[in-house]
This record gives structure tokens, sequence and C-alpha cells, in this order.
């Protein structure tokens, strides 16, 4: 059908997730290199300039500018069979080197050894998983039960059947002085795809258990600071419960603000490596159930020793987070409640102050009261005085007109008038302002 509908922009990206990073197809001999590093967020170009150096040294095809994962042959004309897979995550790349081929003793001429020195000490970021995995046939079966310990050094090992039992594992989990782990991997009939799911799952069970691990050690440094500032916090709650305390609520608030914002600079500083964590845990769960493991007799499984040491220090993690948000909530309560207290006391200072304003505009009005009638009278002895004149130019002009007498007569209406008006001019002036 050559007609469609619009295509949604992301489809073409979201299945192209789906298919990334997929299996290696592996078979036994074959030894493997693994290194992560952790780089950060915004390093994705310079870890990715780092493979097009080694690209380049080995005359290799270069990964395209926006490759997030990249598989490419190193061999050329040397015929190593030295392949490199190479993943960009989140916040860290790792590099795993592949040499296929017959080997002698295990782990004595890891592929690591192939890379140019000048390389690796270029690589930007911190190493923190670093594993040497060998994969080897059946026929190493025949290997004297004596022999497997030194292979680790003389380690207390952890191994299991794998794969339905099709494989057999065994690994120390240990750094050796090379400062990588050790993984052997034995070969009971794995198909080639088998085999590459199954090194994949353990590298990542590697580097995943390291990085949920990161957080462990954050988790033991920020204990001492929550300590102090719960104690602060009970210190501050107790002193707003003492009414008989001193200290203003000012200073209070103030102390408050500052351990809240200490407690937030805590939770800001470690709430991602927390959650990562989980997020990393939870990948190694998955991994180690996909490995299918069958018990060795004699042997911990790789769940059980991981299980031992990992799982407590994951419910540490976790135990720490809950405690900061919880002292974050808990500073907030206390917060809002010196905060309420606050504006109840301001209220009622407000409520003082109107009062007063209130007392103060009626002495104002009765001022203003006693004042009006002092106008009254003022202006109507004014007005008095207005009428004599009158009545003297009058009688002047002949009219019979008794001064005294029509003075006297003219002083109530004068009063009642100058009081009538200056009421008028006051309803005027009350009905303008409403």
């Amino acid at each position: 059908m050559d007609a469609q509908p619009n295509k949604h922009p992301l489809r073409g990206q979201l299945n192209y997730e789906l298919h990334a990073r997929p299996f290696e197809t592996m078979q036994s001999p074959e030894r493997v290199s693994h290194i992560a590093l952790l780089s950060g967020e915004a390093r994705g170009d310079t870890d990715r300039e780092s493979l097009v150096k080694l690209c380049e040294h080995f005359n290799a095809a270069l990964p395209p500018t926006d490759a997030k994962n990249y598989i490419v042959d190193l061999s050329g004309a040397e015929r190593t069979r030295l392949r490199v897979r190479w993943e960009r995550h989140t916040e860290f790349c790792t590099y795993t080197f592949f040499k296929q081929g017959k080997f002698g003793t295990p782990f004595q001429d890891p592929v690591i050894n192939l890379l140019p020195a000048s390389w690796m000490e270029g690589l930007k970021g911190e190493l923190f998983a670093a594993v040497h995995l060998v994969l080897e046939p059946k026929d190493k079966d025949k290997r004297r039960p004596e022999e497997l310990p030194l292979l680790f050094e003389g380690n207390s090992i952890v191994g299991c059947h794998v794969a339905g039992g099709r494989a057999i594992a065994y690994s120390d989990l240990k750094l050796h002085d090379d400062g990588f782990g050790r993984i052997l991997v034995r070969d009971q009939g794995l198909s080639a795809r088998q085999a590459g799911r199954l090194v994949q799952r353990l590298l990542e069970i590697e580097t995943y258990r390291n990085l949920a691990l990161a957080a462990l050690p954050l988790a033991r440094d920020s204990s001492p600071r929550i300590n102090a500032a719960e104690r602060k916090l009970a210190q501050v709650a107790q002193r707003m419960s003492n009414p008989g305390d001193e200290e203003s609520d000012a200073d209070l608030l103030q102390s408050l603000s500052n351990l809240a914002a200490n407690v937030e600079e805590i939770v800001a500083s470690s709430s991602y490596r927390y959650r990562a964590a989980h997020a990393y845990y939870q990948i190694v769960i998955r991994r180690l159930n996909e490995l299918r493991q069958e018990r060795i007799e004699g042997l911990q499984t790789f769940s059980e020793f991981l299980d031992r040491r990992l799982a407590p220090a994951m419910a540490t993690c976790e135990a720490t987070e809950q405690r900061q948000e919880a002292l974050s909530k808990r500073a907030s309560r206390v917060t809002s409640l010196l905060r309420a207290r606050v504006d109840v006391e301001l209220e009622e200072q407000n409520r003082s102050v109107l009062e007063s304003m209130n007392r103060r505009a009626k002495l104002q009005l009765r001022l203003q009261e006693t004042v009006e009638g002092l106008s009254v009278v003022a202006i109507s002895y004014y007005l008095v005085g207005l009428v004599g004149y009158a009545i003297n130019g009058l009688k002047s002009a002949g009219l019979p007109l008794d001064k005294d007498i029509a003075t006297a007569i003219s002083v109530p209406v004068v009063l009642l008038a100058v009081w009538l008006g200056l009421k008028r001019m006051k309803k005027s002036l009350h009905a303008d302002e409403e």
C-alpha cells in the first residue's frame, strides 16, 4: 500500500531503541576485557572522541557522530581477531574488548594488553568497573579441582551452573593486582548467541553492582549530618514549646530557616545518587534472575553472595533517603507552625493598632464636634455683630427700631441658621465621600 497516514516523528527512533545494544555472538575459546568509565552526563562527545582515536589507531571504521553504541572490528591486517563494543549511557560509558582464539592460562595475557598504552592513559572519566572474562571450552573440565582457586589467586570463589546448565561461571568478585576483577565461564554447550547473552549479563552485573554501591559512601557521610540536623530541629521545636524562653520568634525563624536550607542541601546533593542506585540495583536483580543459576555443591551462587552484601547496602541507602525526606517534611511542618504563630502575633498587634486608631478617631470626632460647637458660636457672634451694624444703619435711616431688642431677637435666629448651615454642609460632604 503506497498511501500511509502521517508518521509520528519518534516512530523510527523508538523502534531503534528496541534493537539498540544487541548481544554479541561469541564462541569459545574467547577472552574479554571490560572497562566502565564514569564521565558524567555532559561528556558524551568526549567519550566518542576517545573511541574515534582508538579506531584511527587501528585503521578501523569510525563511529557515526550521533552514535550511542558502536561495534567495530579492530583486527585489520594484523589479524588479531580483536573487536570492541562501545556503549554510552546516561552518566558513564563502557568499552568491551573481545578476542577470539586459543589461549594458555586464563587471565595471564588479557585482551586489554593489546591496546596502546597512550590511548589508555588518555581516557577521560573515572574507572569504576573493570573485569577480565574468559570463555573456555568444555574440555577444560579436565583441569584438576585444586587448579581453579589458583586462577583467582587463592581467593574464595562463588560459582554456579548458568543458562540452564549450558555453562558454569566462577568468580571471586575481587580486584586483583592489575585493578581488574576476574570471571571464568566454562562452555557446556552454549550456542553463539547464548554465549553472547550470558557474557553480557555477567559484565552488566559487574558494572551495575558498582554503580549501585556508589551510593553507600554517600549514605554513610550523610548520616552524621542528618543526625545533627535532627538534633537541631528537636531543639528548635523545644524552644518553640517553652513559653518562658526569651528568644524571639524572629530568631527562632532564622535558625529554622538555616536548618531547612541545610537539610535541602543534603537532599539535593544525594537524592539523584540514591534514586540512580535503586535503578541500578533493580537491573542487577534482573540480570541475576536471567542467569538461571543452579547451585554447585560447596559454592555460593552469584545471587547468594551479592544478596548478602548488596541488599543491606541498598537498604542502608534507602533508609538514609527516607530519613532525609522525613527530616525535610518535619522541618517544613515546624516552619509552618512557627510562621502560623508569628502570623497570629502579627494579627494581635494589628488588632491592637486598629483599636488604638479607633480610639483616636473617636477622640478626634469628639474634638471635632466640640470645635463645631465653638465654630457655631464664633460665626454667630460675628453675624450678630453684622446684624447690629445693619440695625444701626436702619435706625439712622429713620426706622423706629430698638437696637437691643432687635439684636436679642437676631441671636437665636442667627445661631439656628448657622447650625443648620453647618449640618447641611456636613451632610453634603458625607454624600460626596460615599
